[in-house]
């Protein structure tokens, strides 16, 4: 893949299938020529879909994961904001959605073109939220979706297998989430609070990529950069 270069929000620069794009501290990714900022898998209300069945989470998610999208729609100002399929964690989430979140999504979508991806948990968002949902969206030289397709395919961004990458070093692991990238196509990094993950090394990611891919990994205030060569297989 071309160099990386570091942005100088301590994100990753890189061109993905002929186009600009930064790989952003958030998690988020950046395409500057269309103003388009992409988040993958919020899962908005997994805490209170666990309480529901009684595994007691503390129920702040949501706000937590609002607060650092938000905060990223101030800082960078973009023209349309593409939440990547599994924004809710499930179906039931519309019941359990407070007024102050759906507030806060709304105005969102008054602030911005707020694209909602179609996903695995959530085919459309709840009722009474704005913008639209659609199941894939050209970008420029890019195809946004929710799930990979299983084979590489050029110019796809995708979410749904939330990677992480685990990084020995100091004689102990570090386990964080990553994009995962060869430069072709992407897999972008769960954005929610609670949404969990899965290692790079796993056989899911087998054969998604044409060439060699590099884990572009969030670390506290910037993003690190390691092939697949480099980084270690977790359990």
């Amino acid at each position: 893949m071309s160099a990386l270069r570091r942005s100088a929000c301590g994100g990753c620069r890189l061109d993905l299938n002929g186009t600009h794009a930064v790989a952003r501290v958030s998690g988020a990714l950046w395409l500057p020529q269309t103003r388009t900022l992409a988040a993958g898998d919020l899962h908005l209300e997994k805490g209170s879909a666990y309480g529901v069945r009684g595994q007691h989470l503390p129920p702040y998610d949501t706000a937590a994961t609002l607060d650092r999208l938000i905060a990223e729609v101030s800082a960078l100002a973009p023209a349309r904001l593409v939440l990547m399929g599994d924004s809710f964690h499930d179906r039931g989430a519309a019941t359990r959605l407070d007024e102050t979140a759906v507030a806060r999504l709304n105005s969102l979508a008054e602030r911005v073109d707020l694209v909602w991806l179609s996903g695995n948990h959530d085919p459309a968002p709840p009722e009474g939220l704005a913008g639209k949902t659609v199941e894939h969206l050209e970008v420029g030289p890019l195809a946004l979706t929710h799930e990979p397709s299983p084979e590489p395919v050029e110019g796809e961004v995708a979410g749904h297998l939330h990677p992480v990458a685990t990084v020995k070093g100091y004689g102990a692991r570090v386990r964080r989430r990553c994009f995962l990238t060869d430069g072709r196509r992407m897999i972008l990094p769960a954005f929610g609070a609670y949404a969990g993950g899965l290692n790079v090394t796993d056989p899911a990611f087998h054969g998604l990529f044409a060439d060699a891919s590099t884990a572009l990994i969030l670390g506290d205030d910037r993003v690190h950069a390691l092939p697949m060569a480099r980084l270690s297989v977790s359990v």
